[in-house]
Order: structure tokens, then sequence, then C-alpha cells
């Protein structure tokens, strides 16, 4: 064993129950560790001799009675090798020797998803790492799917969760690879995570992989799988029957989360999404932020990666060693849009008729505000009715603050459609326009938040319910001051000015965050912040005749201490995409 081929890095030890004398597959690989058997065959890291950095293969034992299967086999590793994604394990090589056919591919250096739920506190996620999990499978399905590819084999452990909390979804292919070699019943799925049509050898398709996901999803949450069971047939039973209610299971979850689920559940393929993105987005808005969850993931794999004895039992504990106690994943920005929904609304609510006085003008602001802290996206939505109910009530004898009333509440309701329904943020970068004293300040937070044209919609919807919000509070709904103030905000430069920087702001800080490092976040928020500055001093220049004694300090200074806070929470929240390039730069280190 002399060969410099041959030597592992130290960064790379080999485990305690190496055998004295190395086992090797296709005479390359250099067994490390057994990961575990299950129907498809066996599962080995090893060490790739030639190219120096671990690998994983899967070995599948080939039916006997041949034909082709070595072919097929070879087709659909093919297949598994086109799907380049961020979320799908690599596929880098496929032989067979007749007997067997091996698969070679990334070595995901962390825990597949049943391995962190048997460690895990509860056995089960919080809503916003399921959130993650969701989003990425999701991410991966819609690839495979253009590429009219199906997985067909969806559950815990082919859920891959390295250590920067990157989710990777593997074997793909291997359902239909599994069938070829002659293992199992309905193309090789598992039982317990496949629909009707799989199970009865009916045709498959997307709808199949919606289902598999949905079952995983419901046992992250809930910590069990209600359709395992002895036989498919038990299990096809279970499916009809119907998994029970998932608010009693989770209580902080709401009604149409699990409507959602249950349509994904769904036993009949026509009931459920054909669209894996579509059914995610849909309920990853009824879960958590995604963001959170994998930095959640990222410590919790940290903690079990840590452990000395992995098979010892211990559970891993999401508020780490100490007893310290902590808020629930997402649970700062619920209670912040609580509170900032409650503030707006207070305002607001003795204008609109039925609420102008006593109890009803405090108890309404205060339900909303507990429905937003349930459902965060719902205050995006309340708060720009709730005015344009008071603007239209309080001045049906002028028309242009009844007009300018309409067309927010067509652009409203259609943003929320499309973007605030899903994405929990997108209410603050709403309600801190309102209750902040200028409608710039919800950029800094919708180019750290959201993509760039969400951003844009957000970030333009905010500045308008906002001017709007501020002129109306400032005179009191009364109708003559409200329109004056309406026609002297709609006919200064200074309004489509500061718009314009707002818009460029959002756009440009979500296009540099897109890149995914740290280091272009906080120079998103820096060229945004110094864009709305921009802006803000064209505008008084404009307005005053070049003289900038009439700059909006208090603007200026929210605006700073805005960016500054979204540059702290870049940092904190680390890359968005963990150097995927580099996951083996140790392999080559000696």
């Amino acid at each position: 064993m002399n060969d410099p081929r041959d030597r592992v890095p130290t960064s790379t030890p080999l485990p305690s129950a190496a055998q004295p004398h190395d086992e090797y597959l296709l005479g390359r690989y250099r067994v490390l560790e057994r990961r575990g058997n299950g129907g498809f065959g066996t599962v080995c890291t090893c060490w790739d001799r030639r190219l120096q950095r671990r690998v994983a293969i899967k070995r599948m034992p080939l039916a006997a009675e041949t034909g082709t299967t070595a072919d097929e086999a070879l087709a659909e590793a093919r297949t598994a090798c086109m799907l380049g994604h961020p979320n799908i394990v690599t596929v880098f090589d496929f032989e067979s020797d007749g007997t067997f056919a091996y698969l070679v591919m990334e070595y995901v250096d962390g825990l597949n998803l049943a391995e962190l739920l048997a460690r895990v506190e509860g056995g089960r996620l919080t809503p916003d790492e399921c959130a993650h999990v969701l989003q990425s499978v999701a991410q991966a399905l819609a690839f495979a799917h253009e590429n009219r590819v199906l997985h067909l084999d969806i559950k815990p452990t082919n859920i891959m969760i390295d250590r920067q909390g990157v989710v990777k979804l593997a074997d793909f292919g291997m359902a239909t690879l599994a069938s070829a070699a002659g293992y199992g019943g309905a193309r090789g799925g598992t039982v317990g995570y496949m629909p009707p049509e799989q199970i009865d050898g009916d045709m498959v398709d997307e709808r199949t992989d919606v289902f598999s996901l949905a079952v995983v999803t419901w046992q992250a949450l809930t910590g069990s799988n209600p359709f395992l069971a002895r036989s498919a047939e038990d299990s096809r039973r279970r499916i009809v029957k119907g998994p029970g209610r998932l608010t009693k299971l989770c209580p902080g979850l709401d009604a149409d989360a699990e409507a959602i689920l249950l349509e994904g559940l769904s036993p009949t393929p026509t009931a459920r999404s054909a669209d894996a993105l579509d059914f995610a987005d849909d309920l990853v808005a009824h879960l958590g932020l995604p963001t959170m969850g994998a930095e959640s993931l990222r410590e919790l794999v940290a903690q079990a990666e840590r452990d000395d004895d992995p098979d010892a039992g211990d559970r891993v504990r999401r508020n780490g060693d100490g007893p310290e106690l902590r808020l629930p994943d997402g649970m700062i920005a619920r209670l912040l849009t609580a509170l900032l929904a409650f503030s707006a609304l207070r305002l607001v609510a003795p204008a609109i008729p039925g609420l102008d006085a006593g109890a009803p003008s405090v108890v309404a602001p205060l339900a909303c505000g507990l429905a937003a802290a349930l459902w965060p996206p719902i205050a995006s939505l309340l708060v720009p009715v709730a005015l344009v109910t008071a603007l239209v009530a309080r001045s049906l004898g002028e028309p242009l603050p009844v007009l300018l009333a309409c067309l927010l509440a067509v652009v409203a309701v259609s943003w929320w459609f499309f973007v605030a329904r899903r994405e929990r943020l997108s209410s603050l970068v709403l309600l801190l326009p309102c209750c902040l004293p200028s409608p710039v300040c919800g950029a800094a937070l919708a180019g750290y938040a959201l993509d760039p044209l969400p951003a844009g919609a957000s970030t333009l919807v905010g500045y308008l319910t906002g001017a709007l919000y501020h002129v109306a509070v400032a005179g009191s709904f009364a109708p003559d001051a409200l329109a004056a103030g309406l026609l002297e905000q709609v006919s200064s430069p200074a309004f489509w000015l500061l718009l314009a920087g707002s818009l460029a702001c959002a756009a440009l800080s979500s296009a540099l965050v897109l890149r995914g490092t740290v280091t272009s976040g906080v120079l998103g928020q820096v060229l945004g912040l110094a864009l709305l500055v921009g802006a803000n001093i064209l505008a008084a220049s404009m307005e005053n005749s070049g003289i900038w004694g009439s700059l909006d300090w208090p603007a200026l200074v929210l605006a700073v201490l805005l960016s500054v806070l979204m540059c702290i929470a870049t940092v904190l929240r680390g890359p968005l995409y963990e150097d995927r390039e580099g996951e083996d730069i140790d392999e080559f280190s000696e």
C-alpha cells in the first residue's frame, strides 16, 4: 500500500472500523465506510485514488436474466448524469461488470434527512427548516421534470443535507434503474412514499413525485409517516383513508397549510398539482422562512457531525449546548410584523365607519395584529384594504382621493396575490414605509429578502402605500386636506425622484445579493443606500434651487440605519450558495 495515489489527507481520517486489508471497488476506489444497505444495494464512501477525492458509490446487483438490463442501467445513469443542479447530487461515472452496477456520485459531507430526524429533538423539523427542505427539493424536481426525468423514489434517505445547510436530492433515476435490475414492484419505489398509481403499476408522471414530496414534508413536520405499512396494499389503504389532521399534530400551522398538504397527498393524481414548485411555493408561504431554516439546519448538521459517537443515540438540540432560551425560528419577524400592523391600523381604524369610536377602534387592529403574527403575509393585504376603505368612506366628494384609493386597491391586491402571499417578509416591506416617517424605508429590506422583480414590485407598493398613508393620517382623513396633500405629492418632482431611487435601491441590492456571497450582499446594500442618498440630495436640490438645507435628515438617518441592519443580517445569514464547487477542496490538500 505504498502507492502515493492511495494516500488519504489527514483531514479525512479513516473510520475506526477500517479493516487491515483494504477493500477496493473497480480497482480504483478504496472503501472508507459503508453508509448502509437498501433495496437498491450498498452505499459506500470511497477514496478515488486517481483524482484524490472522496466519492459515494452505490453498488447494485443486476438481475440474473440480464438481457438488456446492463444497457438499461447505463441509459438511466446517463440520464442522471445530465441533471446538473445545485440541489441534485452530481453523478460522476457509471460502471458495470455484469453482476453489479456501480454508480459513482458526489460525496455530500453531512447527513440525510432520515438520519437528522432520528437524532434531532422531537424527531421533527421546525416549519422554517421544513420550508427550506421543501423548497430545495422542489427546485431539484422542477429542474428534473423540465428535462423529462422523474425521480420516483423520494424519501428521507435520498435527501442529503450538508454542513452548510444545502439540501441535495440523490438517486435520480434509481427507481427505474432498480426496476430494470429486477428489484421491487411499482418501478422500484419505497412503500410508504409511493402513491396508489405507482403501487398499482399504472402510468406515473410529475404528480407521482409531488405525492412523495408531500409525504416527506408531512413526516418532517410531524415526525411520522402515516402511510408506512408492511405491504404495498396496506399502504394503499392508508393513503385512501387519509393521514389525519395536521393541525392537531402541529398546532402552530394553519388550516391553509393543511389543505395544501392534503391536496398533495390525494390518492387521485388529478387532484394533485403537477408542478412541484407551485406546490412548494404555496405551502412554504404558510410554513416559514427558508433562509432561517437553512441556518438552523446548518447548525444542527454541524452539531451532529461534531459528536464523537454518532451511534450513541444522543439528540442534537436547536438551542446548542447551553440552556439559554431562544425564540422559535421566525418569531422575531412574526412579532415585528404584528406590531407594525397593529400600529398602522390603529391610526386608520377610527376613519372606517363602524370602527370610529370605542372598543372596535382598538379591538379590530389588535385582531389584525394577531392574525399577522399567525400568518405574516395577511398584514400586507389588511393594511392597504383598510386604508382604501377609510379613504373611500371619507372622500366620496373628492374624486382625486377616491381615484388614487381605487388604483392602490388594484395594485395592492394584484401584488399580494402574485408576490406577498408567498413571501413573508414582503409584509414588512409594506409596513415599514407606513410606520416610519419616510416611504423609502422598505427598499433596503426588499433588496435583502426578495428577488429583483418581487423586490421592485414590493418597494413600489410599499412606497405608494406609505406616501398615501402619511398624507391621510396627517390630515385626519379630512377630504379637503387629503385632496390638497395628495395633489402636492404627485405634482412634486421629489416624490418621483425618491420613488425612482427606492426602486433602483431595491433592484440593485437584490441583484447583487443573488450573487450569493456575503461581500456581494453587503456591497448591494451599500450601493443601494448610495442611490437612495443620491436621490434624496437631488430631490432636495430641485425643491430648493440647489440649496441642500431642505434635506430630509430623519429619512436619511433611517435609510442608513436600515441598510446597516441589512448588512449585519447579510453577514449573519452567510453565503446563499455555500461554495459548492469547493466542497471537496480539503481532499486535495496534503
